[in-house]
Parts: C-alpha cells; sequence; structure tokens
C-alpha cells in the first residue's frame, strides 16, 4: 500500500510540474505579441528547468515515461479532427505536399551542411592535438 501512495505521488508530482510549465507557457503566450503556441513555449520552460537543474529530472521522468507510453492513443483525436477539413485538404493538396518536400530538402540541406561543418572543425582540432607520441 505504502508503495502505491509513494507511485501515486510521483506520478501526481510529474504532471503537475509538466501542466504548470504548460499553464506557464500559455500565459506567456497571451501576453506576447507574438503567435507562438503556448505549448512550445511551456515546453521551452520545462526544457531550461531541466537543463539549469533547477529541476530535477527524476520529478517529471513518471509522467514523461507514461505519456511517451500512450503517445500514439494521444494522437487519435487529433487524426479524427483532420478528418474534420478533408474537403479543404483534398482541394488544397498539391500546394500541402509541395511545402512538405521543400521543407524536408530545406532541413536535410542544412543539418546535410552544419554536421560537415561540425567533422571539419573535429578534424581540425584532432590535427592540431599532439598525441602521446609527439610529446616525447
Amino acid at each position: 500500500m505504502r508503495n502505491t501512495t509513494i507511485l501515486c505521488g510521483q506520478y501526481l508530482r510529474a504532471f503537475a510540474l509538466i501542466y504548470l510549465c504548460l499553464f506557464a507557457g500559455n500565459a506567456i503566450s497571451a501576453l506576447l505579441p507574438l503567435t507562438i503556441p503556448g505549448s512550445i513555449i511551456g515546453m521551452l520552460i520545462l526544457f531550461a528547468l531541466l537543463a539549469s537543474q533547477i529541476l530535477p529530472a527524476p520529478w517529471v521522468k513518471p509522467g514523461c515515461h507514461l505519456m511517451i507510453r500512450y503517445m500514439a492513443l494521444l494522437f487519435v483525436p487529433i487524426g479524427v479532427g483532420v478528418m474534420n477539413y478533408y474537403d479543404l485538404l483534398s482541394k488544397q493538396f498539391g500546394p500541402i505536399v509541395v511545402s512538405c518536400l521543400i521543407s524536408t530538402l530545406v532541413v536535410m540541406l542544412v543539418v546535410g551542411f552544419c554536421t560537415q561543418l561540425m567533422q571539419r572543425e573535429h578534424i581540425i582540432t584532432t590535427l592540431e592535438t599532439p598525441d602521446e607520441e609527439g610529446k616525447k
């Protein structure tokens, strides 16, 4: 019984922290003149808290694992909602596909270019660093 109570407390704490970040993001989004979704701002707040170790990762881990485990189920309402706009999507199918292809190509080019830059810098720093034999 005690283990169940502790586990429920951990889940409640995790969900409370995640939702607090979401509500803070929504509040900030309402105040900003930009059209950034509150959920994105809340996710950035959660990331900043975890990265700065203000918020310990084990505190949100149970809730995150539970959401990831049932992620496919969480997408069902979104898929059903998209089907309400089937006629609009079918009329705009061409532009949607073209924009998806172009954005995918741009992302692939940017990632490839950045990877090449990082690899080039890694090779240069490796060549500049003397090895054990060079020190002797």
